[in-house]
């Protein structure tokens, strides 16, 4: 049975998905699930095995739980499980999977190119030439380029993993900061592991890539922001709570700082927030993760997951639940 929002179905299992679902498990189709206490659904539920959730599936809490007695995975085509499941869910011992790899493939490619577009110093040179109409001076891209550019990625998360991936045919110098990771660890991806104040300190850019815990609340303060270098880069494609907003917007107002960034605390900002003005500043939408046509990654790989299921298989990204005091 499917819980989500149901504009997401097309777009999550094409009709070729779809049809792979219908082979391994018999599919509920007439009913989308947008509240587990809704009668209509009952029926359903009370015999359903496996779940597919997705983006506005509702908090599976003790009720929702108690009214599928049957219920063995929920797969979730969609990110993080942080919020979805509840603890009685977690107690019942149901097998939890999420297509969070999946999503993580598009944020890793956003925030490449961002890189690449920061190293060659786009949004300063974008403007002057929106005003000027000038080509720019050797002294204006006397400190252009992205040869040897150093890159300060904090969180070796799925997405992080993903990314230091992906710069590595790339001519950077990537320094690594994460609790978990040692430096033989993160030698093995690419990087050299340091402290998070030498990674601030030290970086071009910074890209945040931490998942959303109490422990990471703020982690860019206004202190830390204070270590990165005049002119640097931040890019913040993960959540807008790592940062403290204030402090950010007080360093991008001076124009000391540069930064990229999808995601904003509170988000949207408010309409009358500088940094939709600001030039240093590149504001998008929340767009990194899965949309449009990259939405059928996320399908399939629920699809695979629940063809392990039928054939007795373990499932390839299932989440444990000591897996959240350090995954988003």
């Amino acid at each position: 049975m499917f819980a989500m929002d149901p504009v997401h179905l097309p777009l999550l299992f094409p009709e070729p998905l779809m049809a792979r679902l219908r082979r391994t498990a018999e599919i509920e189709t007439e009913v989308v699930v947008r509240d587990f206490s809704d009668p209509t659904a009952a029926t359903a539920l009370a015999v359903t095995e496996v779940l597919i959730t997705g983006w506005g599936c509702p908090h599976l809490d003790e009720g929702a739980t108690t009214s599928m007695p049957r219920l063995r995975a929920v797969l979730h085509a969609a990110g993080s499980v942080r919020s979805l499941i509840g603890e009685a869910l977690w107690e019942r011992g149901v097998a939890v999977s999420s297509a969070v790899t999946g999503n993580a493939v598009p944020v890793a490619e956003y925030t490449l190119a961002m890189i690449l577009l920061a190293g060659k110093d786009v949004l300063t040179h974008r403007e002057r030439f929106r005003l000027s109409h000038a080509q720019p001076t050797p002294a204006e891209t006397a400190t252009m380029g992205n040869f040897g550019r150093r890159v300060g990625v904090i969180g070796a998360s799925r997405v992080g993993r993903r990314l230091l991936e992906l710069l590595r045919p790339h001519d950077f110098d990537v320094l690594l900061h994460d609790p978990y990771v040692d430096a033989a660890e993160a030698a093995e991806l690419g990087a050299r592991a340091v402290s998070l104040s030498d990674l601030l300190l030290h970086s071009d850019i910074v890209t945040l890539h931490a998942p959303d815990i109490r422990e990471t609340r703020h982690m860019l303060d206004g202190d830390r922001l204070a270590l990165i270098r005049d002119g640097g880069i931040l890019i913040n494609t993960s959540r807008g709570a790592l940062v403290d907003q204030a402090a950010l917007t007080g360093e991008l107002v001076s124009g000391r700082l540069h930064a990229v960034l999808d995601v904003t605390d509170p988000e949207p900002l408010p309409a009358d927030s500088p940094l939709y003005r600001l030039p240093n500043v590149f504001l998008t939408p929340h767009i990194a993760g899965s949309l449009g046509n990259e939405l059928e990654r996320l399908g399939r790989i629920v699809v695979e997951e629940l063809e392990r299921l039928a054939e007795g298989l373990p499932l390839v990204h299932e989440v444990r639940r000591g897996d959240l005091t350090r995954l988003a």
